[in-house]
Order: structure tokens, then sequence, then C-alpha cells
């Protein structure tokens, strides 16, 4: 064998393994990762009669269904759905089968009628994920597991092409069709076929009726979505240098999610961690305190410019709320230019070092702002204070930097004693007056309610029903507020793909969406609650137009029936019924056009 010859098949051996290994992680990919085994005792439920082969039916986006229990259902292979032109709607397929089926695929036909198509592209299938969940129990507080129910929910929808199935078990299957605006009104139809390895495929049919109403981008929703951002969760799950080209590589699939949903605020950092690291990864740094020799300051905000930039480019950009004057700790700390260390110091609200280091920030952040013409949007955020540190922070800006706006979550029933200030929400279980509500939206004031570790109904943990993500506007909507605040979207526990639990909070109270860009039911379902009240909020205005007071007042009173934020028999019928009421008349006043 000749030198060249040998060097030939060296080189293709070596293709070989690397095709191989290639070959292996592509695997990896598709196939994702394995879950935790099911706690509960639903494991010994009897698959007897299950019958041979792969099994499928649409099923109510209402429900989450348990993996190791044999659905007692009706088969349904028809499901509709209404929409209006740029809505996404969602419909839930289920899977189940007595044995292993490998490599099962959903596809889609295009949409048609008559001779008119949707491509098949407006459709997405994705397999729903099951998570460790556990029970509300007290709510705030630290838990241990043993102490609390634990359970798999379904609830992260993967970005899988094929998933295999697992002998007696369920898959639920997410679908979402996003309704083109230029398509055509009218009743569409489209097959969905589900395939697998060995088996025959399955067909089921979607009826899509697109309503002659066009909902607006998420740019141009007025709901006020305020769901607080942790860019350190992302280049810890992500294993990427914080602050990176790769970490804000890793941040857009995550923020655009956060985007599509029509999120209106930035979150940024002053100091140190504001919430005194109660999340599993610390807030870090935005901008960076130097202290000189001389007893002069100068503070970095390259990280905070670029972090602002890449959230507005991602269009997010009415409001940057900026925590927090007034930390769970009361610590500053800032870079000593002598020792080259960083140095913490008690900054107890009043005191002089609060006055003096948050005076001399305030008036440079001030400066800084404005010459990124940021000024006009951007809040000084403090988080659930109490009044006498709240008075002092209100003080000190009004002081040294009254052009600031201010931004405050308040669960200590003090929102009057503040009446200008720019963005107020108040926790869900907090009284609150509907005349304060009216009054600040006159004044082009902006108020959210919001929920958070004790709040059971509505929420978005991973046990709670999956309406309650889409409750949460239309309460805001029947109350008044301008929209909902919740205070994490991707605060990812230790491992967000398997165990949403946490140490001191409810499951899967700490985000709504998973690494690399994956959604949730929770994030769908909230989702279709904000693209319901701008729906809401434009058939009012046509109503109003046209003068038709009998309808105004009977959309109204299905919608006041939602006045409440506490769980309740019927609750869920009356928000379907909300629903159904306003695509109806959406279709009166279309054939009046």
């Amino acid at each position: 064998m000749t030198n060249s010859k040998k060097v030939l098949i060296t080189i293709y051996a070596l293709l070989l393994v690397v095709g191989a290994a290639c070959t292996q992680e592509n695997d990896k990919r598709i196939e994702g990762f394995t879950e935790r085994p099911d706690p509960t005792a639903d494991t010994l439920s009897d698959w007897s009669g299950t019958p041979e082969g792969l099994q499928v039916s649409f099923v109510s986006i209402d429900r989450r269904y348990p993996k190791s229990v044999l659905p007692e259902i009706t088969p349904r292979e028809t499901t509709k759905l209404t929409g209006w032109k740029g809505e996404r709607v969602s419909a839930q397929l289920l899977l189940w089968t007595g044995e292993e089926i490998e490599h099962v695929g959903v596809n889609f036909t295009d949409f048609r009628a008559d001779d008119v198509v949707l491509s098949d592209e407006i459709a997405k299938a994705r397999f729903v994920r099951y998570v460790l969940t556990d029970e509300f129990g007290k709510g705030c507080g630290k838990r241990k597991p043993e102490d609390y129910a634990a359970s798999l929910s379904p609830d992260m929808l993967d970005n899988l092409s094929h998933l295999d199935l697992e002998a007696k078990k369920v898959r639920p299957v997410w679908v979402s069709v996003e309704i083109p605006r230029n398509a055509d009104a009218g009743s569409y139809s489209a097959e969905v076929e589900v395939t697998g390895k060995n088996i025959s495929s399955k067909t089921l049919t979607i009826e899509l009726e697109v309503i002659d109403q066009i909902l607006p981008a998420a740019s141009e929703w007025d709901f006020h979505l305020d769901q607080w951002q942790h860019p350190s969760a992302i280049a810890r799950v992500d294993n990427v240098p914080l602050w990176s080209d790769k970490h804000f590589d890793a941040m857009r699939p995550v923020m655009q999610l956060l985007a599509d949903a029509g999120q209106k605020v930035i979150t940024a950092t002053l100091n140190k961690d504001p919430w005194n690291v109660q999340t599993f990864d610390p807030y870090e740094d935005m901008i960076i305190w130097t202290k000189h020799e001389d007893g002069s300051w100068s503070y970095d905000y390259a990280i905070f410019d670029r972090w602002i930039q890449f959230m507005m480019d991602m269009g997010i950009n009415k409001m940057i709320n900026c925590y927090s004057i007034i930390p769970w700790n009361n610590e500053i700390h800032y870079k000593d230019e002598a020792t080259g260390k960083f140095v913490n110091v008690k900054a107890d609200p009043g005191t002089h070092v609060f006055k003096e280091l948050w005076g001399n920030f305030l008036m440079d952040f001030s400066s800084h702002l404005e010459k990124r013409r940021w000024l006009d949007i951007t809040n000084i955020s403090m988080d659930e204070r109490d009044q006498e540190s709240l008075d002092a922070a209100f003080h000190l800006i009004d002081s040294v930097a009254p052009e600031l706006g201010v931004s405050f979550a308040d669960n200590k029933k003090t929102y009057q004693r503040y009446p200008n200030s720019r963005d107020i929400s108040v926790s869900s279980q907090d009284p609150f007056s509907p005349t304060d509500l009216v009054d600040r939206r006159n004044r082009g004031l902006n108020t959210t309610f919001y929920v958070y570790c004790a709040t059971p109904f509505p929420n978005q943990f991973t046990f709670s029903d999956p309406a309650e993500s889409t409750y949460l506007a239309w309460y805001a909507m029947a109350a008044g507020f301008d929209g909902f605040l919740r205070w994490a979207f991707n605060s990812w526990v230790e491992n967000p793909l398997h165990d949403s639990r946490f140490r001191t909070w409810p499951a899967g109270d700490t985000y709504i969406v998973y690494p690399q860009g994956r959604s949730s039911i929770r994030y769908e379902r909230m989702l279709e609650g904000i693209q319901d009240y701008e729906k809401v909020r434009i058939i009012k205005s046509m109503l109003e137009k046209q003068n038709d007071i009998s309808t105004l007042e009977r959309l109204e009173t299905a919608i006041q029936k939602l006045n409440n934020a506490q769980r309740r028999d019927g609750w869920n019928e009356e928000l379907n019924a909300a629903k159904k009421m306003l695509n109806e008349i959406a279709r009166v006043i279309e054939r009046k056009q």
C-alpha cells in the first residue's frame, strides 16, 4: 500500500468518526433531554385497556393532563379555532400510547378556503415537556421539598421536530396558528398528520375561522406588560461570559418572546443586587461606581447603555425601570480607586451616607440619561419598601433630580401617599380605589397590579390552571388597570428544564419561559389574554362610534364578572363566555362594515 493510500484511508476513517460524533450530537439535539421520573402514585395507573398503537385527540387548552394517567376522554379528530387577522390562536393535541413509539412528529397541510390558501407555515406544533412542580401551600416563605407534594406539570414548549413517546404515558402537543394580517376573512381547513416509526399515521382536522378584524402588531398594543428580566440567569444557564457578545446572543431569543408579548419596560439595575440575592442568580452590576482618591466619583455606564440599547432594538422602549435606590439590604458597593477593591457601605434611607452617595449618583445619572435621550422614560424604581424608606427616597429624588420619574411596587397600601409617581403597581390582594385609577389614567400616569408568591389566584405557577394566565389581562381590563406586573420573566432556578421548584416560593414563581427561547403554556395563555385586552379596546371604540350602547353594556357586563381576584366556582366558564361574546360582537361589526 502506498503512503498516499494510507493517508486517504486515515482521512476517511477520521471523517467517519467525526460524522458519527456529529450524528450523535444531532440526535441529542433532536431528542433533547430526559424528564424527571413521575413522583406521584399515578405511575400505578391501569393502562391495560389501552388500544394498540398511537392514540390521538384534540383536548381543551384549559386543562393540564397528568403524564402517567390514562386519559378518560372522548377522542376528537376536529377542533375549531377562531381569531382575527394578526392574532395567534392555540389548540392542544394529546398523544398517548401503551407501548414506546419512536420518532413521533406533527405536520400540517395548507389551510384552504375554496380557492384561497394560507401556507402551512402559519401553524406550529411543539411538544409539551413535563417539569417538577409543587403546590401553593403557605405561599411565600422558605420551603423544604419534602413538605410539599411534588408532581409533574406539562408546561414547557420544546422546539423539537420529533420526540420518542414513552410507554403508558401521555404527551401533550401545543398547536399555535399565526393568522396573517393580510389573510382573507373566511373559514379554512387544514389537516394535522401525526407520524411515528413503524406506526400508521393519524390525521386530524383544524377548522380556522378568520374574522375580518385586524389585531395590531405587539409593539402597538396599549396593554402595559411589565415582566422583570434577569440577564445573569441566562449567562449561567447558557454557560457564557457575563455581558459578552455570546451572552447578548443567548439573550436574544428569550427577550424576543418578551417583545412578542408587547412588553413595555426594560428592567435595569443601579448598583448592588437590589433584592439581596433572593434569586438563584444574583443580579450583576450594570453600572460600576468608582470613588477616586480625591473623593470625587465616576460612573461607568458601558454595560447599562449596551443593555438598554439591546432591549430597545428588540422593540421594548416605553419605560426603563431602574432598581433600586432602596435595595433590600440598603447596601451600596463601589470600587475604591486607592485599593482597587470593591467596598460595601450601609446606606439606610434618610442617613447622611444615603443622601451623599445616592445624591451624587442621581445627578450624574440624570445627566447621562439626558445625553442618551432616555431621561423622559427612565424611572428610579423601588420594590415593596416601607413608608419611611419611600419617604426618604422620594425626598432625595425631588431634591437632586426631580426630572427623573419614579416607579414602585406597593404591598404596604401606601400608593395614595405618592399620587404623582409615573408608574405604580399594587398587589392584586390589596385594596385600591377605582377612582384613583381613573384619575391617574387621565393624568397620563401608569397603574398596574402585580402577582407574586402570596397571591394564589390568578397566578402563573407551574401548577396554576392554564386559563389563569389569560384571566390576568381580563382582570386588569375589568378592574381598570393599565396592565400587570410579574416580578420575574426568566429568573431561572438551578435546573429550569427539569425542576421549577425554588427554595422560598411556589414552583414557577420565578420564571414563565425557558432557556434558549422555549415558550410555555403559561406564556401562550398570557399572550392570549393580552390579545383579548387589545381586541376589547378596539371593539369598544367601534361600538362607541356606532353609538351601540346596548352591545357595549352587554360586553361590559361579561367583563365585570371577571373583576375578581379570588378563585371561585365558574371563573373559567365566565372567562370563556366573555371571549366567545367578544368574537361574536366582532362578527356582527364585520357584517355591518
